[in-house]
């Protein structure tokens, strides 16, 4: 067993969010599921399983830190 600390990279760019999103977005589309009921289930209870593996979007979204994800939804939400 590996008991060293892993590190991720946390994105901090709107305009890098945005792409995460939009990839996870694409690949869970790909893959039948729907989109929006998945992203929000991942919101909700930071399982990342709600998220495929396929394209590498499960590995995107554990770069997105939930709270500021939340942030960036709400504002440009309300921006519109």
């Amino acid at each position: 067993m590996d008991d060293s600390t892993r590190q991720f990279s946390i994105v901090d760019n709107k305009t890098e969010t945005r792409e995460i999103l939009s990839a996870v977005y694409r690949a869970l589309l790909i893959k039948g599921y729907n989109p929006i009921n998945q992203i929000v289930g991942y919101i909700l209870s930071e399982d990342p399983t709600y998220i495929t593996n396929y394209n590498n979007a499960r590995g995107l979204i554990t770069r997105l830190d939930r709270d500021e994800l939340l942030q960036v939804l709400v504002s440009s939400y309300l921006e519109k």
